[in-house]
């Protein structure tokens, strides 16, 4: 009888090990579908508040650390006023549930007012999480000179940024 409990027990472990990034991704990919429709409130709560988000570095409206949930929720806020749409390709993941760590696949992009496509990119999106909540991200771009001309192109455009600042 203790064996078999032993193997259900490790099977059930292993089903719901298989099931967990399954599960992220419905539930980050809906979150996502909500981003391109300019509504960032569902992927907010995700967000512990004490986040900090480790952006990349330039001469750019989303350049450096974003600190606290009122922070990314400005960093959002510049995210959906640039009309930018952005698909989840995949989610790998390790640790254990109350502490994971991810690393998100996600593609973006952006088209101008007459269609012309103003910036893509290709991302990958580190987190780490505690108890549900991410508490730490980086995002790691492909081409990083992607988002200074397309912060150069939204400022032509006359799309202010959010301060970091409130």
């Amino acid at each position: 009888m203790h064996l078999k409990s032993l193997i259900l027990g490790a099977k059930l472990a292993i089903i719901a090990r298989a099931l967990i990034p399954r599960l992220l991704l419905i539930k980050f990919g809906r979150d996502v579908e909500k981003l391109n429709a300019g509504d960032h409130t569902s992927l907010l709560d995700a967000y512990a508040d004490d986040f900090v988000l480790h952006f990349n570095d330039g001469e750019h409206r989303w350049a450096g650390e974003w600190v606290g949930k009122a922070a990314m929720d400005r960093f959002l806020q510049n995210f959906t006023a640039a009309k930018i749409q952005g698909q989840i390709k995949q989610i790998a993941l390790s640790g254990p549930p109350w502490a994971l760590s991810m690393w998100v696949r996600f593609d973006d992009h952006a088209d101008g007012p007459d269609g012309t496509r103003l910036y893509e990119n290709r991302t990958v999106l580190v987190l780490k999480t505690k108890w549900g909540k991410v508490v730490d991200q980086e995002d790691f771009y492909v081409d990083t000179n992607n988002l200074i001309e397309f912060d150069r192109k939204l400022t032509e455009l006359g799309v202010k940024p959010v301060p970091k600042a409130a």
